[in-house]
């Protein structure tokens, strides 16, 4: 078994352990629970919590609860973005993670609820977490950048805006610079700042997770071509039916995985970097890259 396939069965199970208990604890309409419950639990990836708990370890700091609640709240703001771009009114998908999307199961009013709901709950739950109040106000901040018409939200507004036109590589970058990659930025500088670590460290982790941000979505893009339905849990060839600019519709299969493999190296330059000093330790985060590759 790898180090990281240790961690990930460790620390990804407590940090779910604490998305399901927070909900429960702080919903009180039962319909309304079991839609929220019904996203978080359908699993994933969890590449966002994974990055934010593996770079606190890199820096060899013990993960704390407050570890826990943070990769918590990003992972539900990242779930209630995955149900709101499952509506019909934005990709219209029947197919999440290998299960109906939450509107097939609730109705859209419940589903739209449920997104609601797991995005102002997911802010409840970091500022109620076990954290230092300035890191926590800061933490606060960083997010809600992240996730909102700085970040993500902002992105998925250009992503829309961008259907059946045809954009530039360079305006295809900065769409998916806000609306994937925000917050896997937030994830590691997150990391950095509950590892207490410099500005000059925290700028490095953020040029980092800009790499891996775009690497996250051009592998997304590629396996939307290359992939099969029951492979990917999710609905293939959608980009195309939805008329979006994709990095293979723009640069080829050969070139889209060429641009992966050139954001994943460039990653992994600045960890190597990283690793020049005793406190850091780039294994576990180059094994999380790994992840990456098609």
């Amino acid at each position: 078994m790898s180090e990281l396939t240790r961690f990930q069965a460790k620390e990804i199970q407590q940090t779910e352990a604490e998305m399901v208990r927070f909900i429960r604890e702080q919903t009180n309409d039962q319909t309304l629970q079991e839609s929220m419950l019904y996203s978080i639990n359908a699993g994933g990836k969890r590449i966002r919590p994974l990055l934010l708990l593996a770079t606190i370890a890199s820096f060899k700091k013990e993960i704390s609860l407050g570890g826990y609640q943070t990769a918590a709240a990003l992972e539900m703001i990242h779930t209630y973005s995955l149900i709101h771009d499952d509506l019909p009114a934005m990709d219209n998908d029947d197919l999440r993670r290998g299960k109906p999307t939450n509107h097939k199961i609730f109705g859209e009013a419940m589903a739209i609820l449920a997104g609601d709901g797991l995005l102002t709950t997911a802010f409840e739950l970091l500022s109620m977490a076990e954290i230092e109040p300035t890191e926590k106000v800061l933490l606060l901040q960083l997010l809600a950048k992240a996730s909102g018409t700085h970040g993500m939200v902002a992105g998925q507004a250009a992503d829309m805006q961008a259907e059946g036109k045809q954009v530039s590589i360079e305006d295809l970058m900065a769409i998916h610079q806000r609306k994937t990659g925000a917050l896997i930025r937030f994830a590691m500088v997150a990391g950095g700042i509950l590892a207490n670590q410099s500005e000059a460290t925290l700028t490095q982790l953020d040029q980092v997770a800009k790499h891996l941000g775009l690497a996250f979505q051009i592998r997304d893009d590629l396996l939307d071509v290359l992939s099969t339905t029951e492979v990917l849990g999710k609905e293939t060839n959608r980009d195309e039916f939805l008329e979006k600019s994709t990095y293979p519709g723009l640069l080829g299969v050969a070139g889209a995985k060429q641009a992966l493999l050139d954001e994943l190296t460039a990653a992994e330059t600045i960890l190597n970097e990283l690793a020049s000093f005793p406190t850091f330790d780039a294994r576990l985060l180059k094994e999380v890259c790994g992840l990456f590759y098609l």
